[in-house]
């Protein structure tokens, strides 16, 4: 069985990932992980931190010269702002007045980082986190609930694409397809797995020029308002095989899993599986993917259903969409309360983006690989990559030539 989980807080020491379950064999190297993290830090209406907060890999065990052992695996992810941190975010008591002293750079904002955030932002989890708590102080809220711990996922995903990869020669691209009030037409310029070096180049991630130049202008003019955008990212995973999943109980249906992978995602408000809401608008002879026989398998004559049927794969491309609100920490502030005293004020700001939809797509393409990988061990799982490719091989064989 394959689990994972992180830990750590936004400006905490490290950031922590733990991945158990993955079988023995598996091909990953640090520089296939920061690869990832250098990723998630890519893109177009990136905030500052982006430039100075760097993450610093280790990985402390599961991997030995460059291959999963079948124990767990445990990644530390650094924080070079730690420094700056250390007595804020003391996991140990500190004496009071050390937090009305600055951090030794004469700073004025060093003294405050250390008060206590008393002004929840509209849209985030500042206000009801400190309810639900019993908290004073939203720091305790925003430090976890801060997508900053994304960038665990996003080294977690790396070792499940690449089990994915090994085992079922699958593959996960993704691109951005709306920013704010801009957005491509569905279906134009839906990438290929050969697609994503260029992707990865833009700094909007689309593949279509006058797009691009349309979503920076949007981010631009965000800013100069200080406003912020949210938006919508397409993933798509290529060789999924069929009959992960199951129609038989609900959390294990694969569209149920995946709709709550992304639904976890910091910002994300919907999820949408092929056309989704489009097919709710359409006739049934015009909704669903007919079948018919290729040269070598079973065809589907469109991919409406987004890869998925009946809570299961079918062998098609997994389509999934998710949309992002924008970003709650908002420069042009809105307007809360002080918890303190009551009294109407604006929300706290501190440094964020003009949009985070850019890296939000190689997030999402993380907790996709990370849900797939579980299915895909679910069904044809061994200790090794190995044992797994000959479950997943003896399978397919054993499927009637009329069905496969």
């Amino acid at each position: 069985m394959m689990r994972w989980s992180t830990a750590g807080e936004s400006h905490g020491p490290a950031l922590i990932a733990l991945f158990e379950g993955m079988p023995a064999g598996v091909h990953v190297s640090s520089s296939d992980v920061e690869s990832a993290l250098a990723r998630r830090r890519h893109g177009y209406g990136r905030g500052t931190r982006q430039k100075f907060e760097q993450d610093s890999l280790q990985i402390l065990s599961g991997v030995r010269h460059g291959v999963t052992l079948g124990s767990p695996i445990a990644l530390q992810i650094g924080n070079s702002e730690w420094p700056k941190w250390q007595t804020v975010m003391s996991a140990d008591p500190v004496d009071p007045s050390d937090l009305l002293i600055d951090a030794g750079t004469g700073d004025e904002r060093e003294v405050a980082r250390n008060k206590k955030l008393t002004k929840p932002r509209p849209g985030h989890a500042d206000l009801i986190g400190m309810n639900k708590y019993g908290f004073d102080d939203a720091r305790n809220v925003l430090e976890r609930a801060s997508a900053r711990e994304t960038a665990a996922r996003v080294a977690l995903g790396c070792l499940a694409s690449r089990y994915l990869a090994q085992v079922a020669d699958i593959g996960i691209v993704s691109h951005v397809v709306q920013i704010g009030s801009q957005k491509a037409e569905r279906g134009e310029y839906v990438p290929q797995l050969g697609d994503r070096e260029a992707l990865d180049q833009s700094d909007v991630r689309t593949l279509n020029p006058d797009l691009a130049t349309k979503f920076r202008r949007e981010i631009d003019e965000a800013q100069a308002a200080g406003d912020t955008l949210g938006g919508v990212v397409e993933v798509i995973a290529y060789g999924v095989p069929q009959a992960l999943g199951t129609y038989c109980v609900d959390e294990q249906r694969l569209d149920a899993q995946i709709a709550a992978a992304m639904m976890s995602i910091q910002s994300v408000k919907g999820v949408e599986i092929g056309d989704g809401f489009e097919s709710a608008g359409r006739r049934g002879s015009c909704a669903h993917d007919e079948i018919t026989r290729g040269e070598t398998r079973l065809l589907r004559l469109s991919n409406r259903a987004g890869g998925i049927e009946g809570g299961m794969s079918n062998g098609e491309p997994i389509v999934v969409r998710v949309a992002l609100k924008p970003i709650s920490t908002v420069p042009h502030a809105l307007r809360t309360i002080d918890t303190c005293t009551g009294e109407a004020t604006r929300a706290l700001h501190q440094r964020s983006d003009t949009t985070a939809v850019v890296p939000a797509a190689t997030i999402a393409e993380a907790m996709l690989a990370l849900v797939l990988a579980q299915a895909l061990n679910d069904k044809f799982g061994g200790d090794s990559v190995t044992e797994t490719q000959r479950n997943l091989s003896a399978w397919q064989a054993a499927i009637p030539e009329v069905r496969r």
